[in-house]
């Protein structure tokens, strides 16, 4: 890790893939509920994402730190693997429930609000500045109106309050694990992506058991997609958002966040023929504005860097 964020064209590159992998993922976790209850989803995901990483992290030699870490290291390690992964996943099936859609979107979308003070403080190189500020906000919007009154209007469920601290406190989650990742000492990446993946399994499963009982015994198609989600958007997934926090920083990868509304939309209307929302050109136009007046540095390096 560099005290700077370095970001290049594969940053973006990563980034913009991870924003299409999830934004697909509402749709294919809809199928699989279908078949699964939702803790249990979240258990079986991470649990078959763990396993496919570890013989790849076990063919690399097992490797994780470069030197013996101090035991607090060790402790943050056991935090990011809650908070990235098995605590938001936790919290997102449980609150859900009670919020609209749209709620849930906004909660998502502010990641990258809550990861902006955090990186000023506790990031080196990461300085909270009025233009990147004003491009997290103006991106926020965007993704407001992309999602219509739907993200302000009442579920009319008796546990809404509750759905939504839920769901904000899931995007706190995301937040905080960007940042302590980002912190980390010098680390293998495939192990770091291993390890946080592992410490969520032990976490989900157990709960999942306690909240819901003994697992269901899935179909084949529910299988087949549970297959799907522990594969792209959960291992493969989280090995490039952990490539994008140790080299670009976490306010680069809250970037995601706005995404992910605007390719689930897209999804929708490719896949289901729904309709194209016709706030759509004016909320991409207000994100990309934002994306680009908050990495207005980084991107005047990136063409300086392809024009020399």
């Amino acid at each position: 890790m560099t005290d700077s964020p370095n970001i290049t064209w594969v940053s973006w590159l990563m980034v913009a893939t991870l924003g299409l992998t999830w934004g697909a993922t509402f749709l294919v976790t809809e199928v699989a509920l279908e078949g699964i209850t939702p803790f249990w989803l979240a258990a079986f995901r991470v649990a078959f994402a763990a396993l496919l990483m570890v013989p790849v992290w076990q063919m690399r030699g097992r490797t994780l730190f470069a030197s013996p870490p101090p035991p607090s290291t060790r402790l943050t390690l056991l935090a990011i693997g809650g908070f990235s992964t098995a605590i938001p996943f936790m919290l997102l099936a449980w609150g859900q429930q009670y919020v609209t859609g749209g709620f849930a979107g906004v909660s998502m979308a502010s990641v990258a609000l809550i990861v902006l003070p955090l990186a000023h403080v506790f990031i080196p190189g990461e300085r909270l500045t009025w233009r990147r500020s004003a491009g997290f906000a103006i991106g926020f919007v965007g993704v407001c109106v992309l999602i219509g009154a739907q993200a302000f209007e009442s579920s009319g469920a008796t546990l809404e309050t509750a759905g939504r601290v839920a769901c904000v406190s899931a995007a706190c989650c995301y937040g905080i694990s960007s940042v302590l990742m980002r912190r980390l000492p010098a680390i293998d990446p495939i192990g770091l992506s291993t390890i946080i993946l592992i410490i969520a399994a032990l976490i989900t499963v157990p709960l999942a058991l306690i909240n819901e009982g003994p697992p269901p015994l899935p179909d084949t198609k529910t299988m087949l997609v549970i297959g799907f989600l522990g594969l792209i958007p959960t291992a493969a997934a989280n090995m490039l958002r952990v490539l994008v926090i140790r080299s670009a920083g976490p306010v680069f990868m809250s970037l995601t966040n706005y995404q992910v509304p605007v390719w689930s939309v897209l999804m929708g209307v490719w896949l289901l023929g729904e309709p194209l929302p016709a706030s759509l050109l004016l909320a991409l136009a207000l994100i990309l504005i934002g994306v680009g007046l908050s990495q207005l540095g980084a991107l005047r390096r990136l063409f300086a860097g392809t024009v020399r």
